[in-house]
């Protein structure tokens, strides 16, 4: 489980494709506190660590694999080497909850329309399929790309954010561009309440 605040900018440094996806990623974590079989949400996407190193400039390097739906649902086969992403660890019990609760199950993806200077802060628009739209509210929450944001506005297939300027330092949507893929992951309530829905219908 996780809260979608980011705490470091991984960057992907190889890439291997042998049916699933194996990637591995730099980060600034120590090599040392990363475990063979824990956890790592990677621009939202649970990942199991199966491998770690040291590297020579001081980063560590852990490895992970991607099945066929994970890559389906997601934005992983855009990713190459030196491509930034947001990374958070795992929730641990006792620890603030300063985003919201994130699975890091990607739903589905979407695709920047637009970025426009709002003030000190960045205004994004996005794109999706129309199958996650009702699930998405004005003012309610979303993970975009691993992180817990706000959503502002919502139409039949439009949504927009703000970013502040604290968030676009410590994260990968510095280097956000329009026409980018960002993975999505719905609000966990709002995903159980459509399904009760479902079958009171």
């Amino acid at each position: 489980m996780f809260t979608g605040i980011i705490s470091d900018i991984g960057e992907v440094i190889d890439v291997e494709k042998h049916g699933d996806t194996r990637l591995k990623i730099a980060s600034r974590y120590p090599a040392a506190s990363i475990a063979i079989g824990s956890s790592i949400c990677c621009s939202g996407i649970c990942f199991t660590v199966v491998d770690v190193q040291s590297l020579a400039d001081g980063r560590s390097a852990f490895s992970v694999e991607a099945s066929a739906e994970t890559s389906s649902k997601s934005s992983i086969d855009r990713w190459k080497k030196g491509t930034r992403i947001n990374l958070e660890r795992p929730l641990k019990v006792g620890d603030e909850l300063s985003g919201h609760l994130v699975s890091g199950h990607v739903d589905g993806v979407g695709t920047i329309t637009f970025i426009k200077q709002d003030g000190q802060s960045k205004r994004f628009g996005f794109r999706t399929i129309p199958a996650l739209i009702p699930y998405i509210a004005s003012k309610g929450s979303i993970c975009l790309d691993g992180t817990s944001l706000t959503v502002n506005e919502v139409d039949r297939e439009n949504f927009g954010v703000n970013l502040i300027p604290h968030t676009l330092k410590v994260t990968a949507w510095s280097f956000a561009r329009v026409g980018d893929v960002v993975n999505i992951e719905i609000d966990m309530l709002a995903r159980y309440v459509a399904r009760l829905q479902e079958f009171r219908g």
